[in-house]
């Protein structure tokens, strides 16, 4: 035999020919699992553009540029720029790309409706990353050469100029974003995949759970195999037009009883969530994180807020809504940081803001409560993120049992819940041993973990990463597989010395390596109970679990 090349063959067909195989003994259910990769298993639950049309888009010279592959998939539609048109485009039927310089929370309904995500800005867990991955939208993020231009309505690249209302296409498997329509063949899930899978559960040893926030995604990731949430994030609950209102109410508030007034019109909306949510899931159980993210990001920003402000002084308008501009303006301001990745979030919130954990607190135990008189069995994890130190973890704590007595005693009802924590600054992992002498479970959360060890931030690294790989510096993103050198050691420090305390210490990761295969991989040979990932990557984690078990069960560092 002189020469051999590899044949071309989609994913479908990898899987039909592994189950086949098996079928004539040919092979063995072991050796047909090792056969097929990850990528295969996620370009199955994806739409995809067609080959041919994908071909000649790139020989007529439509292929603009490339960005990194933030969500898989294949996605074409109308430009459009801004959140509020995605939406109503988008939920009128028309197929729309949300193109953004960078995406944040208030864009979230226009993310729902749009057929797939561009941005300029950001990395592998920005925000247009993360929750794309989420909601199982295509996403290419971090496409330095386009320039956008949200109010002009149109982005450039080179000499080329896409308006809003023009098509284009993106392919979130390569990161190639394209002028003009492209054929997309939609994801086919046949018989042998159901049968593949089950023979990946028959092998694999670690659990596998879905980063969720809404029913509709806990319900997707159920369809997918999921055995729990490890991340419901409640802070995107707030986001909605029928939220958002009360909590810049209770940002702006001046004193703690106009907090918790807005509080309390918020309590209603968050126990229909949780009960939702833990009904969807019943009886697994749902990892639910308390508010995280810093307060202003409920807030206008500050530039658009001094726009309007300069606007309606030019006019000669003042009344109340120049004076409602400028309060806010002042919070805003009085929030302002420096970095606020590092500054007033996670649990740093609920000590400066305890009202907030009793709110949240209570909507879970609440929505727990009502649906064991139903006759659902529901554990609820509580998880208080960004703790460093035991004495954060124990004022969360406190309030958290305290709340749950008191629900429970007015329900006249008991529902069974953990408090632990979610580990992701270095100290955390560190002082694991003196940390589990309260927290009843940890969850890594890998994406600020990596971040505050090795000192990149996840939102703006992207450009610098992509030079480090191609320079050979990076082996991969480490955003993308996790270091396993660096962020890996401190994540076995801290499995070790939380077991050292608590040896039964429940254990998973939820951050986006929960559903990269070679992470999932290291976290089944480091001990980790489960994994936890975006709904459309469970089916990817649950085989690269199963290739895990098969490969051995040691651990050793490069």
């Amino acid at each position: 035999m002189l020469r051999t090349r590899t044949g071309k063959r989609t994913a479908a067909a990898a899987i039909k020919i592994a189950v086949d195989m098996v079928g004539e003994k040919l092979i063995k259910k072991d050796e047909a699992i090792m056969r097929v990769t990850g990528e295969q298993i996620e370009q199955l639950l994806h739409p995809i553009f067609d080959p041919a049309a994908k071909a000649a888009a790139i020989k007529e010279k439509r292929l603009l540029t490339k960005g990194l592959s933030a969500s898989p998939g294949a996605a074409t539609g109308m430009a459009v720029f801004d959140a509020d048109t995605a939406a109503e485009k988008g939920n009128a039927g028309e197929a729309v790309i949300l193109v953004r310089p960078e995406t944040t929370p208030d864009d979230i309904h226009g993310m729902d409706a749009a057929r797939g995500i561009l941005t300029a800005r950001g990395g592998m867990t920005s925000h247009a990353a993360v929750v794309a991955r989420g909601m199982g939208k295509t996403c290419v993020a971090g496409a330095e050469d386009i320039k956008a231009d949200e109010h002009a309505k149109r982005f450039t690249v080179g000499g080329t100029t896409v308006k809003e209302g023009e098509w284009m296409s993106i392919d979130g498997s390569t990161g190639e974003v394209f002028t003009g329509r492209i054929a997309t063949k939609d994801a086919e899930l046949s018989g042998e995949f159901g049968t593949f899978m089950k023979w990946v559960d028959d092998f694999r040893t670690i659990g596998v759970r879905a980063n969720a926030d809404i029913p509709r995604d806990a319900k997707k990731a159920r369809e997918f195999g999921a055995e729990g949430i490890g991340l419901c994030r409640t802070e995107h609950m707030f986001f909605e037009e029928s939220r958002l209102p009360s909590m810049v109410e209770m940002i702006m508030a001046k004193d703690l009883d106009g907090r918790k007034k807005a509080l309390a019109k918020l309590l209603p909306f968050q126990r229909s969530d949780f009960k939702g949510l833990l009904k969807e899931m019943a009886p697994f159980p749902v990892t639910i994180r308390f508010l995280d993210p810093p307060l202003h990001e409920f807030l206008p920003k500050r530039e658009e807020l001094m726009v309007k402000i300069a606007r309606l002084e030019a006019k000669g308008q003042g009344g109340s809504e120049l004076a409602e501009a400028e309060r806010t303006l002042a919070r805003v301001q009085e929030l302002h940081e420096f970095n606020p990745m590092l500054g007033l979030r996670g649990c740093r919130l609920g000590i400066m803001y305890p009202e907030i954990t009793e709110m949240q607190a209570r909507a879970v135990f609440e929505a727990a409560c009502e649906l064991a008189k139903e006759g659902v069995k529901t554990v609820p994890e509580i998880m208080i993120p960004l703790v460093g130190f035991i004495g954060e973890f124990r004022h969360q704590e406190a309030i958290v049992r305290r709340v749950a007595a008191e629900v429970m005693k007015e329900r006249k009802t008991k529902v069974e819940y953990l408090v632990g924590t979610m580990i992701e600054v270095p100290r955390a992992a560190v002082t694991a041993a003196e940390i589990a002498k309260a927290a009843e479970f940890f969850s890594f959360g890998t994406n600020d973990l990596t971040q505050t060890t090795l000192g990149f931030s996840r939102d703006d690294a992207g450009k610098i990463i992509k030079n480090y790989v191609e320079l050979g510096l990076f082996e991969k993103d480490p955003f993308v597989t996790i270091d396993q050198d660096g962020v890996g050691a401190l994540v076995v420090q801290g499995i070790t010395g939380g077991r050292t305390t608590r040896p039964k210490l429940k254990i998973g990761i939820c951050g986006e390596h929960g559903g990269d295969p070679t992470t999932v991989k290291f976290c089944a040979r480091v001990g980790m109970n489960y994994v936890s990932c975006s709904p459309f990557r469970v089916p990817v984690a649950r085989h690269a679990a199963a290739q895990a078990a098969l490969g051995g069960s040691s651990y050793t560092s490069k």
